[in-house]
């Protein structure tokens, strides 16, 4: 029994052209849609198949997963344990992985000893047995594999949004062909805690329904160097639980036959996630790869899943006021270090301007700002310019137009 449903895990983790494969080797009708070459498969395999057929598939599942180091059965999701009575109870036990996958597992305990997802699996490996996974091998994308983890890559932080949990780490979009049109799945789960959290933000005082905790998907490019930027793929479509995603608007562009880019950042997947401890959540993200240019000139993406609380702009000027005034010298430095006289230069400059109101809204500086990068004198309000940015999120000095993040802002003494 055992191993008949390790081969039946083995089968429904084919792609289209290896259930072919298989149905050609025992003789049967390889014709048809998935579904429909994948029923065929189960039954063959319900009705008893010989030993060589049992063969051919280990040998077709050995070639599509080749990485592999254990079987399908050992790729255990923690999920429900269900009684005799039929009820779903939450919990679940920790999945046994083998070598080389243990980054695709669920590190560590959460809440209620209940495992916390720290990266991902695909949906064809998510675990036997699940009744509400029963019907989702029909809708696996053949590019449905395991993809490297890049624990080194890092995405810049989010003023607005503190950061909870990990769902899924920053992970290569790379895929395994050369083709231009790329698409890939990725699957979490959320612990019984990160639900209750969700659910308890609910704001409906709104025209709408909105969470203050939100499931945040974003996508940067695969460098190291430093944070990354968010930083959409080409063409980018994302379906979560099949469901498509509210991408941001196409920019208008610059110039005459440039093509439109949307602009980059992140992506608040809440509302089509499932809020459910027992069933995973299913990402399929499709993109156009830069095939043809020169591989020094291309371009890999990664993509992350996070649980975030989103913060106001009242919780952001708070949290600035508490860093305390920068001290008055800093400032008498500086305007000492500008006035004095350059040997090298004819020109000396013998006055500074410096205006009281705020350049942003043209009103009086009530608490005046700048960033630590800035070298001129001039201050803006920093209320204005924190609430500009939760509209708009650009933080750029409106002075010297120099990036001003909100971790170099200081309120000038």
């Amino acid at each position: 029994m055992a191993e008949s449903a390790e081969l039946k895990q083995m089968v429904m983790s084919l792609r289209v052209s290896e259930l072919q494969v298989l149905l050609g080797y025992a003789g049967r009708n390889k014709h048809g849609r998935k579904h429909e070459l994948l029923t065929m498969a189960l039954h063959l395999l319900k009705a008893g198949c010989s030993p060589a057929v049992q063969m051919k598939i280990k040998e077709l599942y050995c070639r599509r997963f080749p990485t592999k180091m254990g079987s399908p059965s050992e790729l255990v999701l923690p999920g429900p344990h269900y009684p005799a009575s039929g009820g779903v109870a939450g919990g679940g036990g920790t999945a046994a992985l083998p070598a080389g996958l243990s980054q695709l597992a669920y590190e560590g305990h959460g809440h209620g000893g209940v495992p916390s997802p720290a990266a991902l699996l695909p949906i064809s490996l998510l675990g036997p047995g699940k009744h509400e996974l029963s019907g989702l091998a029909h809708h696996l994308p053949t590019s449905a594999t395991l993809h490297p983890v890049h624990p080194d890559v890092k995405l810049q932080r989010l003023p607005f949004y503190d950061m909870l949990d990990e769902l899924i780490k920053p992970t290569s979009l790379a895929s395994d062909n050369s083709q231009r049109f790329q698409e890939t799945c990725f699957a979490f789960a959320l612990t019984p805690q990160q639900v209750q959290q969700i659910s308890s933000s609910m704001d409906i005082s709104g025209t709408k329904c909105d969470f203050t905790v939100q499931v945040q998907l974003r996508f940067c490019l695969s460098e190291t160097s430093c944070p990354q930027e968010d930083h959409f793929p080409p063409n980018l479509c994302v379906k979560v639980n099949g469901k498509p995603c509210n991408l941001p608007g196409y920019l208008p562009p610059t110039k005459n036959g440039v093509e439109p880019k949307r602009p980059s950042r992140p992506i608040n997947i809440t509302s089509v996630v499932r809020l459910s401890t027992t069933v995973p959540n299913t990402i399929v993200v499709s993109w156009t790869s830069e095939v043809g240019r020169h591989l020094l000139c291309f371009q890999s993406y990664s993509l992350a899943v996070y649980l975030v609380k989103q913060q106001s702009s009242t919780v952001l000027l708070q949290r600035l006021r508490s860093k305390g005034i920068r001290n008055p010298d800093h400032s008498r430095a500086l305007i000492k270090e500008k006035l004095t006289a350059d040997p090298d230069s004819e020109i000396a400059t013998t006055s500074l301007r410096v205006s009281l109101l705020c350049p942003l809204g043209k009103m009086r500086l009530m608490i005046p700002c700048r960033a630590l990068t800035c070298s001129h004198l001039q201050c803006f309000d920093a209320t204005l310019y924190i609430q500009m940015n939760e509209k708009k999120p650009t933080w750029v000095c409106p002075v010297c137009d120099k990036k001003a993040p909100y971790e170099h802002l200081i309120i000038d003494g």
